[in-house]
């Protein structure tokens, strides 16, 4: 088998950990040819030449670099998609990959790695399907976990290694989503998994939680509340016990047991008073619900008001006019300042309103570059990162790393040093010892690449980041946030514009009265339908808080329309319950323009 689909010209003689010599092309069409034979005693032959002559037989420890092209060229036989036949296919093969030693697995790493999209797709979906085919047939009971199975095992440490490969590639080389089982909820109660994940650790049983990349955005949510309402309940109960406690040891007191975390703030003075209230709190009260009174307004809080606080807070505390970030103009994105007047305490809070947004379910919208969710779930940052702030500077650094010629001291003149503007000055900084008097060179450019990403997204702002970090950690520090990949946790936090306003349409509800076959009903959707992208995005900031969806997407933005009968009165939106309420307007061209009115008017806390 080694010695079949090899590359032309002789290139299969120069095999390497980078140059496997395999045509993959030629290999996928046999196998395609096989597939399609109709002479069933060839596809026998086949079938136990690779089942029991060669995938039992393979070495972990392969006597020649050439002998590992077999794990190329095999999962390209089609019965690789057939789940059915996993005890002797997938099941073997996934092992005998397993089990290789370091230096042979990390050339067979690096071989997939190179490979095509369509190739690694291929080969992550084969063993996705013989999961769920085995989840399917497990017939887990309603509060149970998925139950153990060496072949389910094997597949998903298959799988694993396949996420590693996938994200030890700069920019991945398929989206994360290539890994979900869409599925899983199917089989499976991932809630139940999560609560016996966590009170099990290092029992050695198989909890699907240990696998992260199979859970899609929906499912990482449900998780994400699971947790949320554990803490919360956890809090409750310790508040209550302490409560308990104080009344049995002062029979006198009158403790009450306070059930939210509650904040008591002003319009004037938002920030001032955010920071003076999330200071005196027991640490303990940051995992109740959150609730938010603004002194002197009516509003009583069910969602609506914490919305709407988080949306003015984050505008005063996050402009650029005061100092604490840093505004790069071609992104609008937000960096720490590196030389900040201000205490690390308001960093802090930060840190503490960001994770708040994350507790209570509350989309923000903060221009954090994806860099700053990788630093908070300790994933690397490169290069790439860097267009999250600046392009211009992202793309500047590629040129030098990819410029060939030995002249590139000449043509760059750069020394390991940056510059940067501090307090309206032009600053060098060495980038390491004695700096200033070191010449990039083609040996040392991709250091010189790596100092330069690290000063700007760490050294430069260690200190300001740290009480940022210490601040969200308050909050969030269950270990459910172990469980998102960083693109994931920047859309919990801030949502996504992945408008689709029929889906709004399809998930909308009504009740008293009115149905979807109304005529009121039709012509506002024709209005909204109508609308410009930008009116339309008023009336989600308008019915919801945000002008940013959930990362579930459009249909899990639930909106209620009910009819009130006064046609001379506005549109009026709960924000809190994503409830319109819609007055039977006469005509169409009436209920355009009360919509139109009433989306203009997105700010206050007074009552509807």
């Amino acid at each position: 088998m080694n010695g079949s689909f090899l590359l032309d010209n002789d290139r299969h003689y120069y095999c390497t950990s980078k140059h496997h010599g395999v045509d993959l092309e030629v290999t996928e069409a046999v196998y395609s040819m096989i597939g399609r034979l109709e002479n069933t005693s060839i596809k026998d032959l086949i079938w136990n030449c690779i089942t029991e002559d060669i995938i039992p037989h393979l070495s972990p420890s392969p006597p020649d670099v050439e002998t590992l092209r077999i794990y190329l060229t095999v999962p390209l036989y089609h019965e690789f998609s057939n789940a059915k036949q996993h005890l002797k296919l997938q099941k073997p093969f996934a092992k005998a990959a397993l089990n290789l030693q370091r230096a042979a697995s990390k050339v067979l790493a690096n071989w997939w790695s190179l490979t095509s999209k369509s190739y690694f797709e291929r080969l992550v979906n084969n063993f996705k399907i013989v999961c769920s085919y085995i989840l399917m047939n497990q017939r887990i009971p309603e509060g149970k976990t998925v139950f153990y199975d060496s072949s389910l095992v094997a597949m998903l440490d298959l799988l694993a290694f396949l996420n590693k490969i996938n994200h030890s590639v700069d920019g991945l080389k398929v989206s994360y989503d290539t890994f979900h089982l869409n599925d899983l909820s199917d089989y499976l109660d991932i809630r139940v998994d999560y609560v016996y994940w966590l009170s099990d650790q290092g029992s050695g049983k198989l909890f699907l939680c240990n696998y992260p990349f199979l859970f899609d955005a929906h499912a990482k949510v449900q998780l994400l509340e699971t947790d949320q309402a554990l803490q919360m309940q956890k809090a409750m109960n310790d508040a209550a016990q302490s409560a308990f406690v104080s009344m049995f040891l002062s029979p006198n007191s009158q403790r009450t047991i306070q059930q939210f975390l509650v904040l008591n703030v002003t319009r004037e003075h938002i920030v001032d008073d955010t920071l003076r209230e999330l200071s005196q709190v027991n640490p303990a009260d940051l995992k109740k619900p959150l609730k938010v009174k603004i002194c002197g307004e009516e509003a009583e809080d069910a969602g609506g008001v914490t919305k709407e606080f988080f949306l003015l807070l984050l505008r005063d505390i996050l402009d650029p006019k005061y100092g604490m970030f840093k505004e790069y103009e071609e992104t609008r994105a937000l960096w720490f300042t590196e030389n900040s007047f201000e205490d690390n305490d308001v960093y802090f809070l930060i840190g503490m309103i960001l994770g708040l947004a994350i507790y209570n379910f509350t989309i923000i919208d903060v221009p954090f570059p994806l860099a700053l969710y990788k630093k908070l779930l300790k994933e690397p940052i490169g290069l790439s990162d860097l267009k999250g702030l600046s392009p211009m500077m992202a793309n500047s650094l590629q040129s030098l790393l990819d410029y060939p010629e030995n002249d590139i001291e000449d043509i760059f003149s750069l020394t390991f040093e940056i510059s940067r503007e501090i307090y309206g000055e032009m600053v060098t900084i060495p980038l390491k010892a004695n700096g200033a008097n070191i010449k990039v060179t083609q040996e040392n450019k991709q250091e010189y690449v790596d100092l330069y990403v690290d000063y700007i997204f760490n050294k430069s702002v260690e200190n300001q980041y740290q009480a940022f970090h210490t601040g969200f950690m308050k909050v969030c520090d269950g270990r459910v946030l172990q469980l998102f990949h960083s693109h994931e946790l920047m859309a919990v936090v801030i949502g996504n514009e992945n408008y689709d306003w029929h889906a709004l349409e399809e998930a909308a509800d009504y009740k008293n009265g009115y149905k979807s076959s109304d005529q009121t009903i039709r012509w506002f959707w024709e209005v909204i339908h109508e609308m410009s992208e930008a009116d339309r995005k008023k009336f989600l900031l308008f019915l919801t808080g945000s002008y940013r969806i959930p990362i579930q997407g459009m249909k899990a933005i639930k909106i209620i329309i009910q009819p009130t009968n006064d046609e001379k009165f506005l549109p009026v939106a709960h924000t809190c319950f994503n409830l319109l309420d819609l007055p039977r307007y006469k005509t169409k061209e009436r209920l355009r323009y009360k919509l139109m009115q009433a989306i203009q008017q997105t700010e206050g806390f007074s009552l509807v």
